[in-house]
């Protein structure tokens, strides 16, 4: 019961928080879709890139959190920038790209052959293919990388308030430094709850946009 006092008395706060932790993993797996989706075309496009470049990610999404939050911080202290928005996305953007890369190379990658040979026997181009056949045949794939990179990073973020990033992870330390049970469970709440809603939402978008003879 004190937990949902907390919530209701503080509901202001929360949602202020709970922007704040939207707005750094949009714009963090945001980045990662762009860079990840045309990476993972061009892995499938020069086969020979796919080792290096998933492997690169790989090894980055193996390192904990903790510890690649606190690789920017030296990093970005160049800059002057050490603490703060840029490190956090940053590190959720390196740790986004491994899902969203490795799900389009494998739906590309994995397709018909057929697929791509009616496409060569009609005159499409690579492109035109990709455009017109093959993305739209592997969109249910990619969206379940992306899906997975949101969902897991709503979660890393939290951690991106140890350097000042703001977000719902502040709940979770202000929590432990002042033993305050009801602010811990909040902002575990807030974050599945975000993670939920994302992830439906999401959910739906991929249903609106995939053909309709391969829901």
């Amino acid at each position: 019961m004190d937990t949902i006092h907390y919530i209701i008395d503080n509901w202001q706060y929360l949602m202020t928080l709970t922007g704040q932790h939207l707005w750094l993993v949009a714009l963090a797996v945001g980045m990662a879709i762009i860079i990840g989706v045309p990476l993972g075309i061009l892995i499938v496009r020069f086969k020979w890139l796919a080792t290096p470049v998933l492997g690169l990610a790989t090894i980055v999404l193996t390192i904990p959190s903790i510890a690649l939050f606190g690789i920017m911080i030296p990093v970005f202290s160049l800059i002057g920038q050490g603490i703060g928005v840029l490190p956090a996305i940053t590190a959720v953007f390196l740790y986004s790209l491994l899902p969203i890369v490795r799900n389009t190379h494998t739906a590309l990658e994995n397709l018909p052959d057929g697929l791509r040979e009616a496409g060569r026997g009609i005159g499409m181009t690579f492109w035109q293919r990709l455009r017109w056949v093959e993305i739209p045949m592997a969109l249910p794939v990619i969206f379940g990388g992306i899906r997975t990179a949101v969902v897991m990073n709503v979660g890393v973020m939290a951690i991106a308030a140890v350097i000042g990033a703001g977000g719902l992870g502040l709940l979770l330390l202000d929590g432990i430094s002042g033993s305050d049970v009801r602010m811990l469970i909040s902002g575990a709440l807030m974050i599945c709850l975000l993670a939920i809603i994302l992830d439906w939402l999401l959910h739906r978008l991929q249903l609106a946009l995939t053909p309709k003879g391969i829901r």
